[in-house]
């Protein structure tokens, strides 16, 4: 595993000219570069922190995005 890999990450070691910046990876997914970093810290996208950013790679990205998700909870109808 990469030095500074995040917790829960899988065996996945990228090359280093495959690793992209969390904004770089908001633009293509069309999620929040916060929400990423979210998702890195929960264990849900591979991404690792190199000096002060964080990183992660169009193939996680994808990996992610290609995922069933379960839509959140729907908001509760008020009673007239």
């Amino acid at each position: 595993m990469m030095p500074g890999s995040n917790k829960g990450s899988s065996a996945y070691e990228p090359r280093a000219d495959e690793l992209i910046p969390l904004n770089k990876a908001a633009d293509l997914s069309g999620l929040s570069k916060s929400y990423l970093r979210l998702l890195v810290n929960g264990g849900e996208i591979w991404g690792i922190k190199v000096g002060r950013n964080w990183v992660t790679t169009e193939k996680a990205v994808r990996k992610f995005l290609a995922r069933e998700r379960k839509r959140g909870p729907k908001p509760k109808k008020k009673s007239d």
